[in-house]
């Protein structure tokens, strides 16, 4: 288990943003519902899969919500539960988690055609029902000599009370660039690319486009420290998500219409 590293989390995407604006002409559109929506999702998928990272890492788990680990090591695929128990926990983020996450994997995480699979299962974050998946397909080396994964992810987020459904796809490739010769987590650095599509809880349908590569640290808190995201709903202005230019500060901003607004990451 010492060199199995499963899966990089991409860091929190979480948007908690909400404008309104009115003139007397017409308004500008600053509705952030669907970056929100978006965000959200990406950040709970991550945050999903940077428990698995936790499980399978020989220095053990060291959160204060840590799950009950259970490997199937005979079964094919084999398999591990993750066992957050039936009543919230509080993360050392604040994050509350309850339910279970089942991973599946075909090998070993290094090596080329493994296929990891990550299922949630009455699977709750902030009180909000998590479904679907997220696959993780090892690629082999690219040009570069660098491992690399193509991600895709299918899933939906609900509402504890029900009030609002909200859908999510994602089709990225994940670089391994540095930290590949070693055995711990925190020098592990990639580089991610893609895009993706979903229906925000209103049931406007938006895309997204990674237009410059996030470059993601696990050696930084906030994971994500460079790079650009393009949120743009169906029929209206795209909203653009930026990391900055390499500072591990928790810190990005998002531009609509000519505003921008710089938030901290909770």
């Amino acid at each position: 288990m010492k060199n199995r590293k499963l899966i990089l989390l991409i860091p929190a995407f979480a948007i908690g943003l909400l404008a309104c604006r009115k003139d007397k002409t017409e308004a500008p559109d600053m509705d952030y519902t669907a970056a929100s929506d978006n965000a959200r999702a990406d950040d709970i998928f991550n945050d999903m899969l940077s428990m698995v990272d936790k499980a399978v890492d020989d220095n053990g788990l060291r959160d204060l919500c840590d799950p009950t680990v259970t490997f199937d090591t005979t079964s094919t695929p084999r398999t591990i539960t993750l066992d957050f128990g039936d009543v919230n926990c509080t993360a050392s983020n604040g994050r509350l988690r309850r339910g279970q996450i089942l991973v599946s994997y075909t090998g070993r995480y290094r090596d080329a055609g493994t296929v990891i699979t990550i299922t949630p299962v009455n699977y709750y974050v902030n009180n909000n029902l998590v479904t679907g998946t997220k696959t993780v397909t090892n690629m082999g080396l690219n040009a570069n000599d660098q491992p690399y994964f193509a991600i895709v992810v299918n899933g939906t987020i609900t509402a504890g009370d029900g009030s609002w459904v909200a859908t999510h796809q994602a089709q990225r490739v994940r670089t391994w660039i540095q930290g590949s010769g070693t055995a711990q987590l925190s020098d592990d650095v990639y580089l991610i690319t893609g895009g993706g599509n979903g229906v925000n809880r209103n049931g406007i349908p938006y895309v997204t486009e990674i237009t410059s590569a996030l470059r993601i640290e696990l050696g930084c808190n906030w994971y994500v420290v460079s790079g650009t995201v393009v949120v743009t709903p169906t029929g209206r202005p795209a909203r653009t998500i930026d990391y900055g230019n390499g500072a591990c500060d928790g810190t990005f901003t998002v531009s609509v219409n000519g505003q921008t607004y710089t938030i901290t990451i909770g």
